[in-house]
């Protein structure tokens, strides 16, 4: 089973003094050229006009203190993927409070999507930096059509497009239209409340559903082999859990 973990608009500031090696994160073969472009790209951009760089970014006039950081991504700081990124998400699934072995199964069966990187692994060493799958920058165009062909050149060479495979999708909307597997089973993570039998998602909820549910699939003694080895194992954590070909729906009911 694959996990696919979205990127969080939220980020911690590395502290250390290594610096950004492209050559280092994963699947550097396929995807390394267009992370070079991407990331020259977007630091001439940042550099440049600020009014033009927020409109290609499509952030706001009060985020413009955040082109400094994206001017400088090749010699910023970098740390673990799995702790520059924060959020709701993240902070339930809490990577540093997984035992050893959930670790390890992490760093073979998760991956986190990104419009910068197209796709980490938990311990790849990134640094801050601000760019959304909504950014258009010059001569690059549409993220999710940029990254395509890449993604799954690299997902089918890692063995994570393979008929009988289950890839676990955390994903929001555009990250999911970068990639989407062709024989491996795609299972969408959807979290609802329940009111007098009414049923109504919430995105807030949603995040800390899958991270909830990331979490305790890495920490369990087994990794789950199929959707309904996980369905039990979260049932047996308490939850409600409703599953169908294409979703696995965490229901908290009031």
């Amino acid at each position: 089973m694959l996990i696919l973990l979205p990127p969080s608009e939220g980020k911690a500031s590395p502290s250390g003094k290594g610096r950004l090696d492209l050559d280092s994160l994963a699947f550097a073969e396929q995807l390394g050229e267009r992370r070079a472009r991407l990331v020259e790209a977007l630091e001439k951009l940042a550099s440049g006009p600020e009014k033009k760089a927020i409109a290609a970014l499509g952030i706001s006039a009060g985020q413009a203190g955040e082109l400094a950081r994206d001017a400088e991504i090749s010699t910023a700081p970098t740390g673990p993927a799995s702790a520059v990124y924060t959020g709701v998400l993240y902070d339930r699934l809490d990577f540093s409070g997984l035992p050893a072995a959930g670790k390890r199964r992490a760093a073979k069966s998760l991956l986190i999507s990104s419009a910068l990187w197209g796709l980490l692994a938990p311990g790849d060493r990134i640094p801050y930096y601000r760019f959304s799958m909504k950014a258009k920058l010059p001569r690059i165009g549409g993220l999710p059509a940029f990254w395509r062909d890449a993604l799954a050149e690299a997902m089918t060479a890692a063995g994570h497009d393979e008929e009988g495979g289950l890839v676990l999708d955390m994903r929001s909307g555009a990250y999911s239209a970068a990639w989407k597997p062709k024989r491996a089973r795609l299972v969408t993570v959807r979290g609802f409340t329940e009111t007098g039998g009414r049923r109504k998602a919430i995105s807030h909820m949603a995040k800390a559903v899958r991270g909830d549910v990331a979490r305790i699939a890495l920490s369990a003694k087994a990794m789950p082999k199929d959707l309904d080895a996980l369905a039990g194992l979260l049932e047996g954590e308490g939850m409600t859990v409703e599953t169908t070909a294409k979703t696995l729906d965490v229901i908290e009911r009031a």
